[in-house]
């Protein structure tokens, strides 16, 4: 497996996951959070990012890699406590959500009571800031307002995904969604 075809994987319900992580490649992006992790070049790349900010008080790990089985159990559990309705929009079919591929992370303020599904990550101050780099760094905002219709998610702000650069700054500077930027380079392919 190649580059591209790890960190570039298209996951969406029509697209399961093809290509996971090895365990000896996952790590911890925050000192502070060592069960949540990602595969290590976007950690080290989260890292960076939060370094560069001073904010590794300030945002905070919620949820990153997930194995079938917990993307499972979290699908179930939100399925049983909020309905259809709200878990088709906020969580990934199992086997089809890019937690795990160990490239996708959310990210909340650290405040008192985040919530696991929908955490608060704010668009000013240090929030802002990460947003703006995150493209230089490899992030994506992977479920942006305004794109449900092709991303088949609702707005997430607070989910960001690895996918390296300069494709992260492509995909931000032209406000693409993952699905947008793959149809065009393959019509670039052919």
């Amino acid at each position: 497996m190649n580059y591209r075809e790890f960190y570039l994987q298209l996951v969406d319900p029509q697209n399961p996951v093809r290509f996971l992580p090895d365990g000896r490649d996952l790590t911890a992006p925050h000192p502070d959070y060592p069960d949540i992790l990602m595969e290590r070049r976007a950690a080290a790349a989260l890292r960076a990012l939060l370094a560069r900010l001073d904010a590794f008080d300030k945002i905070i790990p919620v949820s990153g890699f997930r194995s079938q089985a917990e993307q499972q159990a979290i699908w179930d559990e939100t399925m049983s406590s909020h309905g259809p309705d709200y878990t088709k929009s906020y969580v990934a079919i199992p086997g089809c959500s890019e937690h795990q591929t160990g490239l996708a992370i959310d990210l909340a303020a650290n405040r008192p009571d985040i919530d696991f599904i929908c955490p608060d990550l704010p668009y000013d101050g240090v929030y802002g800031e990460f947003r703006r780099l995150a493209p230089e760094y490899g992030f994506i905002l992977r479920y942006p307002r305004g794109k449900e219709h092709i991303t088949q998610i609702s707005e997430e702000p607070w989910h960001f995904r690895y996918i390296g650069t300069p494709h992260a700054q492509i995909i931000t500077e032209n406000g693409l969604v993952l699905e947008e930027y793959m149809q065009e380079e393959e019509q670039n392919a052919s």
